[in-house]
Order: C-alpha cells, then structure tokens, then sequence
C-alpha cells in the first residue's frame, strides 16, 4: 500500500459532486474547503486527501491551510465528528461585559447534538451579547431565543432589508461612476479631489488614499484591487453597518477606485462572521453584472474562515491565494508585489463608501464637517456601558464625551463613565479624565494609544480594568498566527501573567517590550497596549 493517508473511490465521487468536473484553481482552495465543510459540517480526511490530489498539492499544504482557520473542523478516519449544530457565543469585551460567559454555560443544556464553542468578536458589540446558530446569527442573544432556533432548526441566515441596485440608482448612485467612465471627470481630477478632501484609510492605518492610488499607477500593469471587509477587532462594527444598508455605496466606491487605477480585477475579502453578507453582497454583484455597470471588470467575494489577522493586508492577500494567512516582510509592499505577485490597491470597506460622495460633493464640503481642528466625517462604532450603543456617523475629532453625550443618549442607567478604549481592543485604555481628546489620526499617540478603526468601547465604575485586559490578551493570543516568535509566545505568556492575582510588573513590561520591538506584524505590536495601558493610568 502507499504511505499516508488514502482517498478512496467513494471520496474522490463525492468530492467531484461537491466541486463539479471543472480544472480546481489553487487560490480557490479555501472556497473548496468551505464547500466540503458546509455540505458535512465537518472536513473529512478522506475528502482533503481527494483534494490534495485533485488539485495536485502536496496534502501537508492543504492541511496546514485547513488548521490555520478556526471555522474548519478536520475528522480522521475513526473520530467522531462534531455534533450537527455548533452554536458559537461571541467572548469578546463588550460580549462578556454584556453576560456572554453566563449564556455559554446555560446553553450546555440544550443536549449533546449541540457543540457550543467561545468564539472572538463576531462584529455585533452593538447588540452584545452574540451567539450564531449554524449560519444564523443572534444579537443580543438569549437561551429562550436559541433553545427556539434549536427547535425549529434555524440553520440559515436572516437577510437584513437594505438599499437595492434599483433604488440606489433612483436616488442618484453609480452616476459619479458614469461620469468617470464618459470622461466627464478625469483620473487626475478625482484624485486630486480625494487628496484635497483628505480622505484617510478607514481600516486602521490611516493612509492617505489619494496617495495609494497614484502609487499603484505609477507601477506596471496588470493591477488589482483588493477590498479589505475583514474587520475583526473587538468593537468594531461599521463594515457590517455600511453593508447591511448602502452595500452598493461600497460597491460603487470600489469600482471608481478600480477606474482610477485601471485595474483588471477586483477581489472581495468579506469575513465568514457575516453569512447574510455574502448572500447579499453576491446577489447585488450579480445584479450589477447584469445592468452592465461592471463594464469588463472582473470581481470575485471571497470568504474569509474566522482569522483575524487576514484584516492585516498582507495576510488577506495570502488568504485571497487560497493560503494560510501569514503577514508577509515588508518591502516590497502590496501597490509594488501584492494579489499574485501584481501591483494590488487595498481599499478598506468604509473608506470606498465615502469614494463618491467626495467625488459627487467635493472636498470642501467632506472638509466642512469635523471638530477640534480635525476634518471629515468618520464612523464611530460604539459599545459597551451606553445607552444607545451603534454606529455613529459624526464628525471627525469628535471626543468621547461628547460622543457618548450627543450620540449615545449617555450613559447606561446605573453606570458612571470610568475609562474607555479609543480605537479597539489594539488602541489601548484611557481613563474618564482623558475623555476631552479629539478621536482622529494623530491625536491618541502621544497618549500611547490610537484610533484605528474607530471602535470606542465605553467602560463604567462597575468593569474591573485588569480584568478587560485580560479578555483582550486572550483574544490577541488565540489571534497570532504562530509566525513570528514574539506575538505567538509573547501573548501566551502575557495572558498567563495577567492571570495572576499579582501582576509582576517588571516582567510584564519587559514581555511588551520584545513584543513590540520584534514582532513582524500590527497584532502583535499593539497587543500590549491594553497592558501597558492599565500599568500606566490605572494603578
């Protein structure tokens, strides 16, 4: 007998009725691995064998990619494989503030064909505490309502009513679009335009978008574009917002950038934490191939598999190729080597969203609005101890207080302001005291924080702050992708430490310091930040 493991005759038949007859592309090897998983629950070894072979890969490099991302389940020869129904309950901050932990251990009673499973934030902080039910997602979630989903075997998921092709278009959309493509604003005038406004990267970084996409056409063609909808950080919400209602205002964002830089092909990374999404982001790019408004352009949804580090742009693009999703050495960067080794524009969800309307307005007018020497308008997702918790569409600059004052209807009765994170789990704490601080790009550094993507989660006199550290390394340390030394190990032993009752300072400093200095990529260079952050203004 050959080594390894086999593939017998009924695996490689049920994997060409998975997949069709047609040549497999090797970046479409995670998409395969959803469609065996969706159809069994589970990835039988039999069948990942059938696939090495199939697409003729070495079976160790579709393992690792199977391993790699926490949605996949791999079943050897002989194991059991997991109970029909896995119910996942989110334990992120604003969840376990919200009584996610409590929620968890009440659903153990709902009986043994039931797998429930602590998940990292699924983007609902708003409508905390989240537990999805197969493909159905609950928010905020209850026993009553998931023991009733489980009764009635609520397995897929519930669309949300949003802002169509056909009414989009009645209210002026994909007109900016036309406009570009008839030549009545040129490529040099709607980049100019975007560089007066200011217009920053939405996703975390902050990078000027103008400046982005004169890079990517000052280099070789093809080009690419790559849509970056893989927002995981705990708290932030906005990706969701802006696709559960003006999906086509992303859509037409995405391809007047894709204009701009002349690009052959456009991809959409959309995380596996939104299955409504992908219902309705595929329908409408079908109803916009349809229409004729892709004009050539070829656009493919990709889904994500539940790793967060695939928001890092390198590492989505690794994902996009149907691999792990490692971060990659910079240089070169993604505009010089990116999608398939070709020059790749990376647009965030929210910053596309804004691409017409500065387009359509102007720059004077995204200038108009901001706060405290700041400009533009900028989504705040807030959660947590407010009373009316969401996205907020505000002007940029805009300080805590007074978002939790003029946009959250206060506080949350019983509760009283202690300390908030300005920018998601990575983009530390700060205390009530430090809440006149303008919420923009260079503002929080100097406090040893940042904005990121916006994601303001409100914490009162009644959280324990060591203990909201803690989630949050835990969630930084089940996120590392294991490729650099000081983020996999450095987290572990980071929420090992905090775990104590004492906390050894010394250590804990000396740890953050390493992880900083000599991690390859953003998680964990800013996953001490909630740490030191703590030592620093909560003694």
């Amino acid at each position: 007998m050959p080594r390894g493991r086999q593939a017998s005759e009924d695996d490689h038949a049920a994997l060409r009725a998975l997949l069709g007859e047609t040549p497999l592309r090797r970046d479409l090897l995670i998409e395969y691995l959803h469609a065996i998983q969706d159809a069994r629950g589970h990835l039988p070894t039999g069948l990942l064998v059938a696939l090495a072979e199939a697409m003729r890969l070495p079976l160790a490099e579709v393992y690792e990619t199977a391993t790699f991302y926490a949605h996949f389940d791999i079943v050897d020869h002989g194991e059991a494989p997991p109970p029909p129904v896995t119910i996942r309950v989110c334990d992120s901050l604003s969840c376990e503030m919200a009584g996610a932990d409590a929620l968890a251990e009440q659903l153990k009673q709902l009986g043994s064909d039931v797998r429930v499973l602590r998940a990292p934030c699924m983007g609902q902080c708003d409508r905390a505490p989240c537990a999805t039910y197969g493909k159905n997602v609950f928010a905020p979630a209850s026993l009553a309502e998931l023991t009733a989903a489980h009764e009635g075997r609520a397995l897929h998921p519930t669309l949300p009513r949003y802002q169509g092709l056909q009414a989009y278009r009645a209210s002026g959309g994909y007109s900016v679009l036309e406009k570009c493509r008839r030549g009545i604003i040129s490529r040099d005038a709607l980049i100019d335009e975007v560089d007066k406004a200011g217009l920053r990267g939405m996703g975390g970084a902050g990078f000027p978008t103008a400046r982005k996409w004169r890079a990517l056409l000052g280099q070789p063609k093809p080009r690419l574009l790559a849509v970056n909808g893989d927002e995981g950080e705990p708290g932030t919400l906005k990706d969701r917002f802006f696709l559960e209602n003006e999906p086509h205002a992303v859509l037409e964002g995405m391809l007047i950038a894709a204009w701009a830089i002349e690009a052959e092909a456009a991809y959409i990374y959309l995380r596996d934490e939104y299955p409504a999404l992908h219902h309705v982001i595929a329908a409408e790019l079908q109803a916009l191939k349809e229409a004729g408004l892709l004009d050539g352009l070829h656009v493919e949804l990709r889904r994500g598999a539940g790793a967060y580090i695939c928001g890092e742009e390198s590492a989505m693009l690794e994902s996009i190729e149907g691999k792990r999703g490692l971060p990659r050495q910079k240089p070169p960067y993604p505009s010089e080597v990116g999608l398939f080794g070709r020059p790749t524009l990376i647009n965030n969800v929210e910053t596309l969203y804004w691409v017409a309307a500065i387009a359509d307005k102007g720059a004077d007018w995204w200038r108009s609005h901001g706060r405290h020497g700041c400009t533009g308008l900028r989504s705040y997702s807030v959660s947590g101890r407010v009373r009316q918790p969401g996205v907020k569409l505000a002007p940029a600059g805009i300080t805590a207080m007074e978002l939790i004052e003029e946009y959250c209807g206060g506080m949350a009765p019983g509760h009283r302001f202690a300390a908030y994170l300005p920018g998601g789990a990575s983009g530390g704490i700060l205390p009530a005291s430090m809440a006149d601080i303008p919420l923009d790009f260079g503002k929080l550094e100097q406090y040893g924080c940042f904005i990121g993507s916006a994601a303001v989660i409100v914490l009162s006199d009644q959280d324990d702050l060591k203990k909201a550290a803690l989630n949050l390394m835990r969630f930084f340390r089940h996120e590392s992708c294991g490729q650099c030394t000081p983020c996999r190990l450095g987290t572990e032993k980071a929420a090992e430490l905090m775990a104590r009752e004492t906390w050894d300072e010394p250590l804990l400093r000396d740890l953050a310091q390493v992880m900083r200095d000599a991690s390859i990529c953003g998680l964990g260079q800013a996953a001490p930040n909630p740490l030191l952050s703590v030592l620093e203004r909560f003694k």
